[in-house]
Order: C-alpha cells, then sequence, then structure tokens
C-alpha cells in the first residue's frame, strides 16, 4: 500500500473483450507489468436488454445490485458513494442514458465525453493524449506533479454505449478497443514507473465480454478442468473463495466469459508473470485468479484510503 492516499482511475471497455488484439501493444505493457486476473458476474436474466446488461453489470461492479433491483424507487435508499466510502469523491464519464441515471442515483458526478472538450460528442472524436490530460488532471495530476487537492479521488471511464444495434454495436466496440489501447499508452507514458504520479495513481483496466446467455466456449472458463488438476494434491482441492459470500456459497455463479481485469501502481501492486492481455495469459500467469466483482470497488476504495482495511 503506498504511504500516501492515492487516487483511482478505472477504464471500462464494457463488452470490448472479444475485440482485443494481439497488435494493441500498449494494453499487453500494462498487463506485463500489472496485477492481473478476473472478476466473476452472475447470470444474466433470460429477457435482459442490452442496455439493461450495462446498468446491471456496472451496478454489480460497484457492489450496488440491490439497488439496481429495486425498481420501487421508495422501499430502499441505497447510500451514496461518499457515504459509503468515507467521503470519497467519485465521478462517472459515460454516454449511456441509463448508466448516467443510475450513477447519479449512486451519488457519481456524472459527465459525459463533451464535458471534457467542448463540442465533441463522440470519443472517437477526442484525441487520446488530451483525454489522458483531462482525466489525470480530475484527479489532482498535472503536468507530471499531484497537486494538494483534486476534483476527484476516483473517476470511472465505462466506455461502450449498448443503445446500438448489434451490428454497429460490434463495429463501434472495434473502433474503441483502439482508442482504449491509446489512452492506455498514454497513461504509461506520463505515469513512468519512479515518476511523481506513478506512486499515486492507481490504475484498473476492465474488459468485460458482454452479453452472454450460454457458455458456449470452454476456453473462456475460470473453471480448472481435471486435466489441469496436475498436482499430487489435487485431491484436496478447495472450493474457490469467489463462489462463497460469507460462509454461504453464492447461488449465481458465471463461471465463463468473465471481466478480464489489470491493475497497476507503481510500487504498490504485484507484478505478476503476464506477457499478453489475454483470457489465456490471464489463466495460466495471472497472480488474482478470480473474485467476485461486488468485491472490485471495496478493494479500489482500499487503495485510495477510503476503506478501513482490504475488501472491507
Amino acid at each position: 500500500m503506498a504511504d500516501k492516499p492515492s487516487r483511482a482511475l478505472i477504464l471500462y471497455g464494457d463488452g470490448m473483450a472479444r475485440f482485443i488484439e494481439p497488435s494493441q501493444t500498449h494494453l499487453n505493457s500494462l498487463a506485463s507489468r500489472a496485477s492481473c486476473g478476473f472478476l466473476t458476474l452472475p447470470n444474466a436474466p433470460s429477457s435482459e436488454s442490452e442496455d439493461e446488461r450495462v446498468v446491471r453489470e456496472f451496478a454489480v461492479l460497484l457492489d450496488a445490485y440491490e439497488s439496481y433491483i429495486d425498481k420501487s424507487g421508495n422501499t430502499t435508499r441505497m447510500p451514496t458513494i461518499s457515504e459509503r466510502f468515507m467521503g470519497m469523491k467519485a465521478s462517472l464519464i459515460t454516454n449511456n442514458t441509463s448508466l448516467k441515471s443510475f450513477g447519479a442515483k449512486l451519488g457519481f458526478s456524472v459527465l459525459q465525453f463533451d464535458d471534457l472538450i467542448e463540442n465533441k460528442h463522440s470519443l472517437v472524436e477526442l484525441p487520446a493524449n488530451v483525454v489522458v490530460a483531462e482525466l489525470l488532471r480530475l484527479l489532482g495530476f498535472k503536468e507530471g506533479k499531484t497537486l494538494d487537492t483534486s476534483d476527484y479521488d476516483l473517476v470511472f471511464v465505462h466506455i461502450g454505449d449498448g443503445e446500438k444495434v448489434i451490428g454497429e454495436r460490434n463495429k463501434a466496440n472495434a473502433n474503441d478497443m483502439e482508442y482504449v489501447n491509446a489512452l492506455v499508452g498514454g497513461i504509461l507514458q506520463i505515469a513512468q514507473p519512479g515518476s511523481e504520479i506513478s506512486s499515486r495513481l492507481h490504475l484498473s483496466l476492465l474488459m468485460s465480454f458482454g452479453d452472454v446467455f450460454v457458455d458456449n466456449d470452454p476456453n473462456l472458463s475460470v473453471l480448472i478442468t481435471k486435466d489441469e488438476k496436475t498436482s499430487d494434491l489435487s485431491i484436496l482441492f478447495p472450493r474457490q473463495s469467489y463462489t462463497m459470500r460469507g460462509e454461504n456459497p453464492r447461488k449465481d455463479v458465471r463461471h465463463h466469459c468473465p471481466i478480464l481485469i489489470a491493475q497497476w501502481q507503481y510500487a504498490v501492486t504485484r507484478k505478476d508473470m503476464v506477457e499478453a492481455f489475454s483470457f489465456r495469459d490471464f489463466k495460466e500467469h495471472g497472480g488474482n485468479l478470480v473474485i467476485p466483482a461486488d468485491r472490485f470497488l471495496h478493494e479500489v476504495a482500499f487503495k485510495v484510503w477510503k476503506a478501513p482495511k482490504y475488501g472491507a
């Protein structure tokens, strides 16, 4: 853990894991220096629309699923991010209409991409280096220095709006994937190891598979197969902790198509043996293995000194 409070930047490529290419070298560079693993999600309801999926999975990442399924809006009130995490100031940047509404309900300061630079309405219209500088400015990083104060402790950037038809969405995701690669490259260039920013910036890159209804690809399962249990102690193979919540088994765990996650903060996070941002490399060499997606924000809050203990 850092000796000073960190500030967190989360880049979330919603539905983009299928569009990762080996040529996206900045993603591979991040993975090679990061702590890598998977976040498991619940199974999707059979009648769920794409836009509903976007909000539901975001809610799970924030451990706010109960707030998402409360359709009445009157029986319960979900505590805000600030109330839950010791006054943490958080911003959500997205162009998804439903996600903006839900984020505001959870206490995020909600921005869209044209708020970063005037008269730019699409992410791909914004030069990646300019966006990186603006995101870091929101976190109190400017010209390679860490300012004493910042607008936010955490900035969550959601890329992938979920409001297009399938053909258009696939094309947009492929284009956005290249843009995410450029954003990561810009961040790594500014937050060079040993720089003032690198030890204070906690960077998380999340890549999800989007709409998944059936397990039709065993190569994307986080379960350990019989052939992979080669140890002499395989008979003692325990139930993996991601299938549990406290002392009770989780009732709904999707073992396939998890969110891929790489987290990096210079001299703070562990470096794994991963060389490429890919499902296979994460499974074979990632140190984080598998954790439930609803634990994600708790870990980040701890890193920015807004939770009293890890996994709180």
